[in-house]
């Protein structure tokens, strides 16, 4: 399976480390190259991140993405911890009238260097449906 970002640190590292996967960044896969056309595109919950998945959802919807692209769902990783205010609330809506929709907590965890504890019931999830098993904490390099 292929994990797009509407944009730039979406997640789609992350999830992909956890889940599985190729993390192909902000590109939509190319199923005539080999790549999976089997897509979970990744989007933040914050304002431009949900604009970035509509976006993406229309250029997918309106056939400007490359052919045989199969939509498992759209991935919303919170950009913040606690309940999304009632503006954006309303913009996840829109996305569920037209794509399966999973929501990632905000994962403190996942900020520092360390993937540690048990991944959320979210993430587990979308290894079902991936078909795949949830890789076990690692150590994140660091970078400098």
């Amino acid at each position: 399976m292929s994990w797009v970002g509407a944009h730039g640190g979406a997640g789609t590292t992350t999830l992909a480390d956890l889940v599985g996967g190729l993390d192909l960044g902000r590109r939509w896969p190319d199923p005539s190259q080999g790549e999976s056309g089997r897509v979970l595109l990744v989007a933040r919950t914050h304002a431009s991140g949900l604009r970035s998945a509509s976006r993406a959802l229309e250029a997918l919807h309106s056939g400007e993405c490359p052919a045989g692209l199969d939509l498992l769902a759209v991935v919303l990783v919170a950009d913040a911890p606690g309940r999304l205010p009632l503006h954006l609330a309303q913009r996840v809506r829109v996305l569920r009238s037209v794509a399966d929709v999973h929501r990632v907590p905000w994962v403190p965890a996942w900020r520092g260097e360390m993937r540690t504890g048990a991944a959320p019931k979210t993430v587990r999830s979308l290894a079902e449906l991936a078909g795949t098993q949830l890789a076990h904490p690692k150590k994140r390099e660091k970078t400098r």
